[in-house]
């Protein structure tokens, strides 16, 4: 089989006259090649972990970020305070000395939730906390009191679909992990409505409380009625569930003010490194600057901004200029579903066959333990050698499949994917809440962070040949195929 291919390839050759398959006209290299190369890394990989974890550019990621998050403060979508973030990081790239500093604009959702509060009248007058959950509508003026119906899945609530109508749907899901149960919060009300609730109150999607509400986007059907949502601590929707239990009646008063606006305008924030001889093809690492309204967004994802920056700054610090461009991209309106980066899409997707791998890093910036990555059996195995660089700080491990709203969309078209992976254990406790603040982040995490991210972003952009792909993108499928053959040769 390997024959017939080679032939095939060999009768295209003339419909390719003039246009070179590898970048340096050179015949594919082989894995041990390729290992060999990487290798050749091993001191600047070194000297970038000394710059970010020891040496002057310690903790620098960190400060950036606490004078930013401090500075501007939280940043949902369509804000004052996300205008102002943006402007702010566009005279801090441009004043580091990053190249091509500019803003490409985009229109983003644009909700505010106005004043909102919760407040159990019977058995006892309580104090609800709530945040309303984004793109909600708003109560009436003067509010909506209604007898609470407590259910603990979609199931149970179709199943007591006729309780259910003109009441308030309180949801104690239980957590059992932020992928799976996160769907109570995005459809929560949609279901509630087409059985009749007036609003539904959804336990937070969160593996820790201290009475704390957790926020988020949830999502209408054009087909069933809206009604007013918004999260609860978890403290208050067990306290719901074992008074329902016990068939005592619950009373509440909600109310709500919040207002959707038309779109609004904003801009996704870039700056590069130019490559020094492939400047067409792209390396991309990535973090949105968005964040929800409450906190500070410094975890969530002030941090994974940051050491995207920090990976430039590291490089140009060192004096060091890879093959291929290096592209910061601060995504914008990230928390309403990846809108500022589907827009970016859009707009470069007629250049993907020169997008290397896209990276981003949106789950904390802890201690990190290595890379999710996207790509076939090649690729994974040029990861896995690129992680062994940074054995030093004890980061190497390559886990199935990147994870990230914002390059989710190249990935789905073959573009090789990275995403940051490091201690989840509480960022949960934190996540969409007011308690996501500077005091979560820890300066010496940041350091390996920016370390990691760095290595690979420059290696994989100063590697002589970029990352393996099968699928067909942009006019490649001839080259992969015939690098496929050879590969399996070697």
């Amino acid at each position: 089989m390997k024959y017939i291919l080679l032939i095939f390839f060999m009768n295209l050759l003339p419909q390719h006259a003039g246009k070179s398959l590898r970048r340096d006209d050179s015949y594919p290299k082989t894995f041990e090649d390729i290992k060999n190369e990487i290798a050749g890394y091993r001191d600047i990989a070194k000297a970038i972990i000394d710059l970010a974890v020891h040496g002057k550019a310690q903790n620098r990621s960190y400060e950036r970020l606490a004078v930013f998050a401090d500075t501007i403060g939280p940043r949902l979508s369509g804000s004052k305070n996300l205008d102002a973030a943006i402007k702010y990081m566009f005279s801090a790239l441009w004043e580091d000395g990053l190249e091509n500093v500019h803003l490409e604009p985009v229109k983003v959702p644009h909700w505010e939730r106005g004043e909102e509060f919760a407040m159990m009248l019977e058995p006892r007058n309580h104090s609800i906390a709530i945040l309303g959950l984004g793109s909600s509508i708003a109560t009436p003026p003067e509010g909506i009191t209604a007898e609470v119906i407590v259910v603990a899945s979609f199931d149970e609530l179709r199943k007591r679909a006729q309780e259910a109508k003109g009441k308030i749907v309180v949801y104690n899901e239980p957590y059992i992990s932020y992928g799976e149960t996160v769907r109570y919060r995005s459809q929560g009300a949609v279901e509630a409505a087409k059985v009749g609730a007036v609003a539904s109150l959804i336990r937070s999607i969160a593996s820790f409380s201290i009475h704390s509400p957790h926020t988020g986007w949830q999502n209408y059907q054009p087909d069933v009625p809206r009604i007013p949502t918004a999260c609860i601590s978890v403290e208050d929707a067990e306290m719901m569930s074992r008074m329902s239990s016990r068939g005592t009646k619950i009373v509440v008063h909600l109310k709500m003010g919040a207002k959707t606006y038309p779109h609004s305008p904003s801009f996704n924030t870039v700056a590069e490194i130019v490559g020094s001889k492939y400047p067409e093809q792209i390396v991309l690492v990535s973090g949105h600057l968005d964040s929800w309204d409450v906190g500070q967004g410094a975890m969530d994802d002030g941090g994974g901004a940051f050491i995207s920056w920090e990976a430039l700054s590291l490089i140009k610090d060192l004096g060091l200029r890879p093959k291929r461009t290096l592209r910061l991209v601060l995504w914008t309106a990230e928390e309403q579903g990846g809108v500022g980066a589907e827009q970016y899409y859009q707009l470069h997707k007629e250049n993907i066959s020169n997008f290397d791998i896209v990276m981003e890093s949106d789950e904390g910036t802890f201690r990190p333990s290595g890379l999710g990555f996207t790509g076939n059996a090649k690729a994974r195995d040029i990861m896995k050698e690129i992680m062994s660089l940074l054995q030093p700080i004890n980061v190497t491990d390559v886990y199935d499949s990147a994870d990230g709203t914002d390059i989710d969309y190249w990935m789905r078209v073959g573009v090789p994917g990275a995403s940051l992976r490091d201690d989840l254990s509480k960022y949960f406790w934190f996540h969409h809440s007011q308690g996501d603040t500077m005091t979560v982040q820890d300066p010496n995490q940041m350091n390996l962070c920016a370390a990691v991210w760095t290595v690979v972003s420059y290696v994989i952009a100063d590697m002589e040949e970029m990352l393996p792909r099968n699928t067909e993108v942009a006019g490649d499928s001839l080259f992969f195929l015939f690098e496929e053959t050879v590969w399996k040769e070697h």
